[in-house]
């Protein structure tokens, strides 16, 4: 590809604020005339505002221009017009398999949000969709921007030193060796503003359910952390992928809830499955699931409540080793900010520990200087310069340029291809079994 404008991004149905966020930076590759393609209505209008908002800032402003098609044809028209060679999609969940499809059929490149797929059902159609790209050519890939959280990135690389964290231990169902937990909340405010959901978000045969919607990213980053840019093929029996467990269940929305996140007054159509005694709405929002990979017991949960009237997202991760573990810990006591503790064994020497973590940020100081560490109430606390601490906006942005490198490379790196399919054979299968264990 040219190095400069080679790249021309076609928005597909705008639906989720993700879509915006791509558009968070100006890239040098990128043309800044965009095609968008949606249906007409405020879906499209928060998109488009949120690109308004880039544009207009005083710190470092974007300068797109939108060239906007508003039509329930928007997906033909965008195939029959095609004046993009990428396409980018953040929406509708369910129909996400059929647009990804459909482009690569185009011979149209893929940058879609998480996640790809939601049911079962849609895993054999991703799998031909993904061999017809790489047989094209073509750089199809989703959105991890978990990847680039810095206490995500040093929990990993203070894995590999076996000084401080001997090995990972297997772990077991009852007690996984990896656990991440996340919680979330449906009322939440989006650069200073309060984020309005589209009716749809709330429908799990739209959205998806939490066990295949968050925990993307959850098993994503086990796989990425525990074996870094190792292919792990579902199919090879070495590899040992299997799902043991899994569970999912609701939370449950007055409709003045509602109303608060998403505008509406009354609950549409498709939601009155949902609507328990006349007013309440049953949302499948929560899952869990304890799988197996190369022998390592890991564990996934996503939980969704309506708000969080003491700060914002909660987040816990932990890789169990034979000398320490490594937390991280996003709750009250830390600000709602992602934070990195090491909790050393129950027999180890306190004293020469210290120095052991010293040395392990050391090693780590070409990479990520000013490191340092102090004990705290949760084991010793890994001080991360406020350099790294970048927001969600620009984990966007370093995703996108990521893409851009595989774009000009001609293709994703071989372990992301074979990972990207896995990932979601983990996630789909979690949700079947979900639900035979709730039948």
């Amino acid at each position: 590809m040219e190095a400069k404008k080679a790249v021309r991004l076609m928005i597909l149905d705008p639906g989720h604020f993700h879509a915006g966020l791509v558009q968070s930076r100006a890239y040098d590759q990128v043309d800044s005339v965009v095609h968008i393609y949606a249906p007409d209505g405020p879906e499209l209008e928060s998109y488009l505002a949120l690109i308004d908002q880039s544009n207009s800032r005083p710190d470092q402003p974007t300068h797109w221009v939108s060239k906007v098609y508003r039509g329930d044809d928007y997906l033909e028209k965008m195939l029959q017009e095609m004046p993009g060679n990428v396409m980018v999609v953040a929406g509708n969940n369910g129909r996400k398999i059929e647009y990804v499809r459909r482009a690569i059929e185009a011979g149209i490149h893929v940058l879609a949000d998480k996640p790809m797929v939601i049911d079962p059902g849609s895993f054999g159609p991703l799998k031909d969709a993904l061999a017809s790209a790489e047989q094209q050519g073509l750089v199809v890939n989703d959105i991890m921007t978990e990847r680039h959280e810095i206490t995500s990135i040093l929990q990993g690389a203070l894995s590999r030193i076996p000084e401080l964290f001997g090995e990972l231990v297997t772990g077991s169902p009852e007690e996984p060796a990896i656990s991440k937990e996340s919680v979330h909340y449906f009322s939440k405010a989006v650069a200073g503003q309060p984020l309005v959901r589209p009716a749809w978000f709330f429908d799990a045969k739209q959205q998806g359910e939490g066990i295949v919607d968050v925990s993307t990213h959850l098993a994503d980053l086990i796989m990425w952390q525990v074996f870094p840019e190792d292919p792990i093929d579902y199919q090879n029996p070495d590899d040992d992928v299997e799902v043991i467990s899994a569970r999912s269940w609701d939370t449950l929305l007055t409709v003045v809830q509602f109303n608060m996140v998403t505008n509406e007054t009354t609950y549409p159509d498709y939601l009155a499955p949902q609507v328990e005694n006349g007013s309440d709405l049953n949302v499948a929002a929560n899952g869990e699931f304890v799988f197996r990979l190369r022998g390592v017991h890991c564990k996934v949960s996503v939980q969704w409540d309506f708000e969080n009237p003491k700060g914002g997202d909660t987040h816990y991760s932990i890789m169990r080793g034979t000398e320490a573990n490594l937390v991280i810990r996003q709750d009250e006591a830390q600000d709602f900010k992602p934070t990195l503790y090491l909790e050393p064994g129950e027999d180890t020497d306190l004293g020469l520990f210290g120095s052991i973590v010293n040395e392990a940020l050391e090693s780590l100081s070409d990479r990520y200087p000013g490191l340092s560490d102090e004990p705290s109430d949760f084991g010793w606390e890994i001080k991360i310069p406020e350099a790294y601490q970048e927001g969600h906006e620009a984990h966007f942005a370093r995703v996108t340029q990521r893409y851009l490198q595989h774009l000009a490379d001609g293709a994703l790196p071989a372990w992301e291809r074979t990972n990207l399919l896995t990932k979601y054979f983990i996630t789909t299968r979690a949700f079947a079994l979900s639900r035979r264990e709730t039948d």
